[in-house]
């Protein structure tokens, strides 16, 4: 055997018995760093005969190859037994609780969810469902929304493209709903009045600061017979509001506004105390707007096939997150959806902490704070 195999056969040995990086490594500085034992051989090739060179070249050459190949085998092998070894010391035990808390907490939007749809409930209401995802005549046409209404803009709105295989079209893509007043349309398709309902669930519009997101939460409300009056649609949200805020003597007034889809329409205020530190409702002389409503556009009946002169109705629609907010003395939407758990900690409600008529809105615990 030569010189070079035993100098092989040596190397490999030591490349087998090292048990850590640190030592893997000093075998490969001792065999192909400078001053290794491959690399003084490669040294000697100089007084070597050109034959003898160019045959002894070649077998260190590939010795070369074949110690740099075992030396990054036996690196990873190595790597992969200390990262198994670290694991095992830092082992996490997941069914293990993370947090010394015993449960959740119930998101301020989920609770006012309750509250709200525990209130027309009582009163009645119907909970109606549709899709997110809407065609323009939903939410927009049928809703008496003209085609260059500033919330048809793209700025306020987000489209969807209907057929990806073709060039974006505005006029026949799709929405992102911008209300949940789609699902009216849908109900009055579907069902004769008498109706009455309510449609809760997510909103979408490109906006985006303390009291916006882009997305959001309402619930619209829609009533429709051959008798509904003005006069019912405020008596209505005074007893909503009255429950909602568990305020007695709350003092309400009714503005004139204008939405494309109601006429009369109408903006309801709350009675408030405000100041620098402090929102109390149903105190002060001060007033908070907290809800749009009206009665149904005659345009908005015939679009769904209703007969205007038959049949009349109200609708209304209020801001989940907002209601949370002003009950709850939430100063920013943003941290709504921000996952924050010191947050949900703060403004969370205890699981079993039951919205109802019977125990009270704010069930036996109220806010866990």
């Amino acid at each position: 055997m030569s010189d070079i195999d035993i100098i092989k056969k040596e190397i490999e040995e030591q490349i087998l018995n090292a048990d850590n990086l640190k030592a893997l490594d000093d075998v490969r500085v001792n065999a192909l760093g400078k001053k290794g034992r491959i690399t003084e051989l490669l040294k000697t090739l100089g007084s070597l005969p050109i034959e003898e060179r160019i045959e002894f070249g070649k077998k260190i050459n590939a010795v070369k190859a074949e110690l740099e190949l075992k030396l990054t085998s036996q690196k990873e092998v190595l790597e992969t037994k200390q990262l198994n070894e670290k694991l095992k010391k830092e082992i996490i035990d997941v069914s293990l609780p993370c947090r010394p808390e015993t449960q959740g907490r119930i998101h301020p939007v989920s609770k006012v969810y309750e509250e709200v749809v525990a209130i027309f409930a009582e009163m009645g209401f119907e909970v109606a469902d549709g899709p997110e995802i809407e065609d323009q005549f939903h939410n927009f046409n049928a809703l008496n929304t003209p085609p260059n209404h500033p919330a048809r803009q793209m700025q306020d709105t987000f489209y969807v493209n209907n057929d990806v295989s073709k060039e974006f079209d505005m006029d026949s893509a799709y929405v992102v709903r911008t209300q949940t007043s789609s699902v009216q349309i849908r109900t009055m398709e579907k069902k004769q009045p008498p109706i009455r309902i309510i449609a809760p669930g997510r909103t979408y519009r490109s906006d985006y600061d303390a009291t916006h997101t882009p997305m959001f939460h309402q619930v619209e409300g829609l009533v429709i017979d051959k008798k509904t009056t003005m006069a019912d649609l405020k008596g209505c949200l005074y007893d909503f509001m009255k429950e909602f805020f568990e305020v007695d003597d709350l003092k309400v007034r009714f503005r004139p506004s204008y939405f494309p889809f109601t006429e009369p329409s109408a903006e309801m205020d709350i009675g408030c105390l405000k100041n620098k530190t402090e929102l109390k409702i149903g105190a002060g002389t001060d007033w908070l707007e907290v809800l749009g409503c009206g009665m149904v556009h005659p345009n908005v009946l015939k679009a769904c096939n209703i007969d205007p002169e038959e049949y009349q109705g109200f609708a209304f629609g209020v801001g989940l997150d907002r209601l949370a907010m002003l009950k709850y003395g939430i100063p920013d939407l943003r941290t709504f959806f921000e996952s924050d758990v010191r947050w949900i900690k703060n403004y969370g409600f205890a699981p079993l902490d039951i919205s109802s008529m019977t125990i009270g809105l704010s069930g036996n615990g109220g806010l866990t704070r």
